[in-house]
């Protein structure tokens, strides 16, 4: 039998199904929880980022500008990471449609790192081979290292093919679309034909390899 206090910890944690986010996948408010620690201290040591420091005010959410296409809001995510709930972060799609854009960060009072803790999950997801959610998100995630790693910059015109080729879209209209766009962007001089590089590439490679 559950406790009033497991309860009351997970209902504090986020709104139930239908309160939240578009597509939000239930929240399980009438489903009782025994929360663990392992993997919060896992996750702060892993990642490098405070999450215990979260108190829920929900800030992070208040700015983030995807919760809409997210099936969780950033507060939650951390909220479940502090209750150990680890299948449940690892299968939700809002780790991999952040896009990084810091606006939690800046909002937070107390500097809780959410986008470097996102990374952290979408690392931890892709290296046991779980389930990704986005795999198109992954792909990109991955074309844009394999940019980076020769030269340690990203050649557009290369990522964007190589992202098209594989997503089966190199002639259809989202081909088309940036086609027109990286023509506007060379006439103004934002884009490039040939790649450039870095001087000093000893230490990227020590990075790849760490």
């Amino acid at each position: 039998m559950s406790s009033p206090e497991s309860r009351a910890t997970v209902e504090e944690a986020g709104p139930r199904a239908g309160s939240g986010p578009a597509g939000e996948q239930a929240w399980p408010g009438d489903q009782a929880w025994s929360p663990t620690s392992d993997f919060l201290r896992q996750a702060e040591q892993e990642s490098g980022v405070a999450i215990g420091a979260c108190f829920n005010c929900k800030k992070c959410s208040n700015g983030c500008p995807l919760t809409f296409a997210m099936d969780l809001h950033p507060f939650q995510v951390v909220r479940l990471a502090q209750l150990g709930q680890v299948e449940r972060l690892s299968g939700c799609r809002t780790i991999w449609v952040c896009s990084s854009c810091q606006t939690c960060l800046t909002r937070c009072p107390n500097q809780v790192d959410l986008p470097r803790f996102m990374d952290w999950l979408k690392e931890r997801v892709a290296k046991e081979g779980g389930q990704v959610e986005q795999q198109r998100t992954l792909l990109f995630h991955r074309l844009f290292l394999d940019e980076v790693k020769p030269r340690g910059r990203v050649f557009e015109g290369s990522l964007m093919t190589r992202y098209l080729v594989k997503t089966g879209g190199a002639f259809g209209p989202e081909a088309m679309a940036n086609a027109r766009l990286g023509l506007a962007m060379f006439k103004r001089g934002r884009l490039k034909l040939l790649p450039a590089g870095i001087r000093n590439r000893r230490w990227l490679k020590d990075l790849f390899k760490a």
